[in-house]
């Protein structure tokens, strides 16, 4: 296995990276390891967390209105004038 040194990082993503790896019950530097596992090489989760994400925004922002039919009766209207 190989060897990764992060430098400069900021003394708040340290402290967030300890206290999640206290309440995990594993070293900073095995939470670190499993932070980069899960971001970068489990990707069926990863892309599944997206696509739930965005599932769920598409169902939030949903108009309840059918352009459609707004398009339609602008055009009428016109057709009246």
């Amino acid at each position: 296995m190989g060897q990764l040194t992060v430098r400069n990082v900021d003394d708040r993503v340290i402290r967030a990276l300890k206290r999640q790896a206290a309440e995990h019950g594993r070293s900073a530097e095995a939470e670190h390891r499993e932070i980069l596992r899960m971001a970068l090489v489990d990707e069926d989760r990863t892309r599944a967390s997206f696509i739930e994400r965005t599932a769920a925004l598409r169902d939030r922002f949903r108009s309840s209105v059918d352009s459609a039919d707004v398009i339609r009766a602008d055009r009428d209207r016109g057709r009246h004038t």
